[in-house]
């Protein structure tokens, strides 16, 4: 048998590299993404872009395409004196190669925004706002409490066609909430996940308390809101004796709210309820991770279908911020 001659043997050489470089070029990179799922971070940031050195507080949130518009109450524009409604936005990344998340906050001037809060802001204080869709007549609804001529507070609500894009639609109102509003202060609006339920609050029996009101099914929000005044029932399971419990927001089988009951940090703390068996849980203080020795207040919830958990947004004005009550932003799950 013939040896190989050396050309054949350099051409086999040759070939067979060719066909290593060949299947090496043909490896897919490894996938860099190491976290498919965002995660919002447990520690409690400053919302930077959106605070003052004056109280910023009480805010109401929308999700629109990964960016959330946010309005929320402020003293600034009186220079420490009495409330406005203000626009801005939250925005938000995550890294899902590093895990980093990042949250910056802006003060913003959409003309729709502009629209709805030149008649919502009134000549005295306009705290929590609210805002929700009513599947019932298919218009939006922004709700706030704004002081009436006797200076206490009053439940009043707007309503429009919903905002898309250039879309500005006419926004009607305010109009005071009669069937909710009493001799007291009444404040800080949350409707349940059915729009079934109204929860709020009312200092109506001395303290502040948080009060619910059910809604006949099918009725259109402001022939309800319309109707006479009619007593409404406390939240025994949520409410304390002989101290303020404020600021009730539900999102699904969870409220939120804020009790300067005692056994706190401090202060205001913010605490949360779930909804079991047909009843609210007996409340649970959120902890040292987002309460503190100063005020926690007026807490809104909301998710991203991206995210593994919830996130946050609610007042507080403990040290470190940029004076008086600020917003800030912390992600969190329910483990009771």
């Amino acid at each position: 048998m013939k040896k190989p001659s050396v050309i054949v043997i350099i051409i086999l050489v040759i070939s067979t590299l060719l066909t290593i470089t060949g299947i090496t070029g043909c490896k897919k990179n490894k996938n860099p993404i190491k976290y498919p799922m965002g995660t919002f971070p447990d520690s409690v940031i400053n919302i930077d872009g959106l605070n003052s050195q004056f109280d910023d507080y009480n805010s109401n949130l929308y999700l629109l395409e990964g960016i959330i518009p946010i309005i929320f109450s402020s003293n600034r524009g009186s220079s420490g004196g009495k409330f406005d409604l203000v626009q801005g936005k939250i925005s938000f990344q995550f890294d899902q190669t590093t895990g980093a998340f990042d949250i910056l906050g802006e003060i913003t001037n959409d003309s729709f925004y502009s629209a709805l809060l030149s008649k919502a802001n009134t000549s005295g204080d306009d705290l929590g706002p609210y805002s929700l869709f009513s599947s019932a007549d298919g218009y939006e609804y922004f709700i706030v409490a704004s002081q009436n001529a006797g200076g206490l507070l009053d439940l009043y609500y707007l309503k429009h066609l919903p905002y898309f894009g250039s879309n500005i639609p006419d926004v009607s109102g305010p109009y005071p909430v009669k069937l909710l509003n009493s001799f007291a202060d009444d404040a800080y609006v949350s409707f349940g996940s059915k729009e079934d339920s109204v929860y709020f609050t009312s200092n109506r029996d001395a303290n502040f308390d948080i009060y619910f009101h059910k809604r006949p099914a099918g009725t259109a929000l402001d022939t309800w809101f319309n109707q006479d005044f009619k007593a409404s029932t406390k939240v025994d399971s949520v409410n304390s004796s002989y101290d303020d419990d404020k600021c009730p927001f539900v999102y699904k089988n969870i409220m939120v709210f804020a009790s300067d009951r005692p056994g706190g940090l401090g202060g205001y703390d913010l605490y949360y309820s779930l909804f079991k068996n047909g009843k609210w849980n007996s409340p649970v203080n959120f902890g040292p991770n987002i309460n503190s020795a100063s005020d926690e207040y007026r807490p809104f919830l909301g998710n991203h279908s991206d995210f593994t958990n919830n996130y946050m947004v609610f007042s507080s004005n403990r040290p470190g911020g940029k004076g008086g009550f600020d917003l800030y932003f912390t992600g969190f799950n329910f483990t009771k």
